[in-house]
């Protein structure tokens, strides 16, 4: 019955791998990018379905008009982008200190998706009015630089009475921008991130859609979302994020709510908010922790090491901490997995030897099994008095593994998500740790790391059962091809730690027997 239960435990873990590689969808569905229409600035309010009709008031201060349907480029020393005067959105946003595959800037906004970012939504049956009207601005460019750290464009719609205001502020040496919004005789409306912006990678388990944190309560959508959601309380930030990367709206003045809806195939985030003037701040680059945190927004619980953070941000630290004085994450993650294995050689030095003497009395525990098989409370108890005479704990083997699984986990969330190993070159052919080892050499000499130290290792098991388990190595080899190559390291430095420890106890057990 072990042996079939082993068995089927083994196939069990193949199917499941092999459906992940190769049946998973690795794609999110890209939505279809939605028709516009022709912006009519002309458009009377009492015209559209769902405004109220309201007298003409006194004429605000007169605005500088561009020409309509104009382009707005935006130029600061972190990235380039482009506001349009049809429908006060953004059109581009591009990232200079990142590259994408080709070798050019990232862009955070490969198309304007089937809602474009920063738009308002109606309430009523024209909720898409705001993106239908073409907007005057103050300025056709703004270029930031040392010697001119920010500067402010405004875009203004007013007609008949409504009136809608969009006035940004820009900072050179920031992925921040101050972001206000002022709406005269307007129904409620809702400010939407943008279908598409802020993502741009895609990465297998690793979250990609909308975003938001309510209270202490983080919440994350995908494509697979089927029903709307709204929130309400204390509302933080609401974003679109992939691996690396995110567009985020922070409130700065009280908010109605916030809605996830799905858009076609696209998911969908936005604050729900009143009539008057309200204060945002729209944050669209890279997920560093650091840079973030400085902001004093919450915005650092963008990054997300999961149920272990309170282990990962300690490890993480740790990490830059080496890499300021080493100036190379992958002899970080070499000097980082040693560190985390030292506390626990004591007890994996205790686990060997209690492994040795399990093996060393499995006769034993075998010829008392069959002489006590129809009384199984006899053969536990003679089984217990085995093990007191021998001084073995058949759960020491297994605790020092159970307590390093958190720290596991939190280190593999660690060089999974941290953006600080985007790019980042170890030696030789590893160019970029997080992503795969384009030659396979790592996954390769990991798994025979594996086979080694099976092999090394004292085991309880039958002959029969030690087979199977040899199975072990080759599924993780297969799913370490795709593996970053940062963990893949990790994982072969962990692997050859352990082969010497258990070199070591095994000397140390022969000399002593």
């Amino acid at each position: 019955m072990e042996k079939r239960t082993l068995l089927a435990v083994a196939l069990s873990i193949l199917v499941l791998v092999a459906f992940s590689y190769f049946l998973q969808p690795k794609n999110a569905p890209q939505p279809e990018q939605a028709k516009k229409a022709e912006p009519k600035s002309e458009t009377p309010a009492a015209a559209v379905k769902g405004i109220p009709s309201v007298p003409p008031q006194t004429p605000q201060a007169p605005v500088p008009v561009k020409a309509a349907g104009a382009d707005i480029a935006i130029e600061t020393d972190l990235y380039r982008a482009v506001l349009t005067t049809n429908g006060a959105v953004i059109k581009s946003w591009e990232l200079k200190k990142y590259k994408d595959k080709s070798g050019i800037a990232l862009s955070l906004l490969k198309q304007p998706g089937a809602i474009p970012p920063l738009s308002l939504l109606f309430e009523g049956a024209e909720k898409d009015f705001p993106q239908k009207v073409t907007y005057q601005s103050n300025t056709d460019s703004l270029t930031l630089n040392k010697d001119k750290s920010k500067g402010e464009i405004i875009l203004n719609y007013d007609y008949q009475g409504l009136r809608i205001t969009k006035h940004f502020i820009f900072y050179n040496d920031g992925y921040n921008v101050d972001l206000s919004i002022e709406t005269v005789n307007t129904p409620v409306y809702s400010l939407a991130v943008g279908t598409e912006f802020g993502i741009f990678e895609i990465a297998d388990n690793i979250h990609r859609g909308p975003v938001i944190l309510v209270d202490t309560d983080r919440s994350e959508f995908d494509e697979k979302l089927k029903e709307t959601k709204n929130f309400t309380g204390n509302i933080f930030w609401i974003a679109q994020e992939d691996k690396y990367f995110t567009a985020a709206i922070v409130p700065r003045t009280a908010v109605l709510g916030a809605t996830v809806w799905k858009d076609g195939t696209a998911p969908e985030i936005a604050l729900k908010l009143n009539p008057g003037k309200q204060d945002f701040v729209l944050y669209a680059g890279p997920k560093e922790y650091d840079k973030l945190k400085a902001l004093n927004l919450k915005l650092e619980h963008m990054v997300d090491f999961g149920w272990f953070t309170i282990v990962a941000m300690p490890l993480f630290w740790v990490l830059k901490f080496f890499y300021k004085f080493i100036g190379n994450y992958g002899w970080a993650i070499v000097l980082i997995t040693i560190i985390v294995r030292i506390p626990f050689i004591p007890l994996l030095h205790k686990s060997q030897q209690t492994m040795k003497k399990m093996q060393d009395i499995q006769p034993q525990i075998a010829e008392m099994k069959e002489r006590y098989k129809k009384d199984a409370q006899k053969m536990q108890k003679e089984l217990m008095e085995l093990y007191k005479k021998h001084k073995v704990n058949p759960m020491g083997g297994c605790l020092p593994m159970l307590l390093q699984i958190p720290v596991f986990i939190a280190l593999y969330n660690v060089l999974a998500k941290a953006i600080e190993l985007r790019g980042a070159p170890f030696m030789w052919w590893i160019t970029d740790l997080s992503v795969k080892d384009p030659y396979y050499i790592f996954p390769v000499v990991m798994g025979a790391t594996m086979v080694i130290q099976q092999k090394m290792t004292p085991t309880t098991m039958d002959p029969m059962q030690a087979k199977m388990m040899m199975f072990l190595p080759i599924v993780f080899t297969f799913m370490f091809l795709s593996f970053p190559s940062g963990l893949v390291l990790y994982w072969l430095v962990n692997n050859l730690l352990a082969i010497a420890q258990q070199y070591y106890a095994n000397k140390s057990m022969a000399h002593s027997s």
